[in-house]
């Protein structure tokens, strides 16, 4: 009897051992989803009240500089390594950061995007170059640890991101002579490259798991070609002055993605808001290719395909993946209420406001931007309301994470 119960009592003690410290503290999502959200929710509010002269706030760096770095490389960058740090654990088997380790590089964040408001500019720049290059280099050992050599790539991408920060300040300071607008832009492109990677794992995964019968395959070298063509074309984009080359192959690029979202069936979405979400974001990385592509040429503004990825796409993969990760790790099921479908909504009409209206009539920018921030804004805010308690609380199923 003694022998019997010595197993379980020690299966209890570890249990509890595992679920010791703060939950928000257990994995990745928990604060930097929250962070990444608040960001989100209070960023864009204070750029509008800038470009309108209603605020006379001096962030570190010019504040139209400021809006995109902060977006990018505070908000994106934030739910990236949250999700990152998350599913590293899922696809290696071995801890991530958690506890005290989690909870400084969650304070390196912060204090980065406190110090790029009030903070000198040198503090600023340290803060914030800090925190990639540690993170690509867990996930890069942790990889390795596992032999886990597909997922070696994440690691990578975060690094080459971690030297468009790099080049980003460099450029500020005056120690590298390129636009200032470069560097931010091969930001957005290995950010889109992320979303596409992940996103080709997860959609059709995703939509299969929840349609009977349904059996999405994709041929090896189409992938591999339209995820090619799609980086060369935001290659070229970034790198080298408009012309014929980049218009045809960043063409190229957005057909090839619209073939390749066709073939996850998103009509078989419709009634799952947490699945279409993610199917209509994606939408906006072929159109967002195509914008810069007749950029090229001047019929549209190079800010009409910047906002399409970077608010279409890169805000609504976030928004839904944000819901469907937190909802899957924290033990609720994965069925979203009206409010976070309104929270879906809200991020497609911002970029519906901001990237068509200014289209529509030039007239019409200070319009698209008020309503677009609004739309954002509320949406990030909805989010907090439904998705803080359940973040900063163990899980309803009492495991671990």
């Amino acid at each position: 009897m003694k022998s019997n119960s010595l197993p379980i009592f020690s299966e209890v003690n570890a249990a509890s051992q595992v679920l010791k410290g703060w939950p928000l503290l257990r994995l990745g999502f928990r604060p930097f989803y929250i962070g990444g959200a608040l960001l989100a929710a209070l960023i864009v509010p204070l750029w509008v009240a800038m470009f309108l002269g209603q605020l006379s706030l001096t962030p570190a760096v010019p504040p139209l500089l400021w809006h995109a770095h902060e977006m990018l490389f505070g908000f994106a960058a934030a739910i990236i390594l949250g999700f990152l740090m998350t599913a590293g654990k899922a696809w290696t088997g071995l801890a991530t950061p958690r506890g005290a380790t989690l909870g400084a590089l969650a304070l390196l964040w912060l204090a980065a995007r406190v110090t790029s408001v009030v903070g000198p500019y040198a503090v600023y720049a340290v803060l914030d170059l800090a925190l990639l290059p540690l993170v690509a280099a867990l996930l890069a050992t942790l990889f390795l640890r596992a032999k886990n050599y597909r997922n070696l790539p994440m690691a990578l991408i975060l690094a080459l991101l971690a030297c468009a920060n790099l080049a980003f300040h460099l450029t500020v300071m005056g120690a590298l002579n390129i636009p200032a607008a470069t560097p931010l832009y091969a930001g957005l492109a290995l950010i889109v490259i992320i979303e596409c990677a992940i996103a080709g794992r997860v959609i059709p995964a995703f939509t299969m798991a929840v349609t009977p019968g349904l059996k999405l395959t994709s041929k090896v070298w189409m992938e591999r070609l339209t995820l090619g063509a799609t980086a060369l074309g935001l290659a070229l984009w970034v790198f080298s002055p408009a012309n014929m080359v980049n218009l045809i192959v960043l063409a190229a690029a957005s057909v090839l993605q619209v073939h390749r979202l066709l073939g996850w069936r998103p009509a078989v979405t419709v009634s799952r808001p947490i699945l279409w979400i993610l199917h209509a974001a994606y939408a906006w990385i072929p159109l967002g290719l195509a914008l810069l592509a007749l950029a090229q040429i001047g019929w549209v503004p190079v800010s009409a395909g910047i906002h399409a990825l970077a608010v279409g796409a890169t805000g609504g993969l976030i928004i839904g993946m944000m819901t469907r990760t937190a909802r899957g790790h924290t033990g609720r099921l994965l069925k979203v209420t009206s409010a976070e479908v309104l929270a879906y909504a809200l991020v497609m009409t911002a970029a519906v406001l901001r990237v068509f209206l200014p289209l529509v009539s030039p007239g019409l920018l200070v319009v698209s931007v008020i309503g677009a921030a609004l739309a954002w804004s509320v949406a990030f805010v909805i989010y907090l309301w439904i998705f803080t308690p359940w973040l900063m609380t163990t899980r309803l199923d009492g495991k671990d994470g």
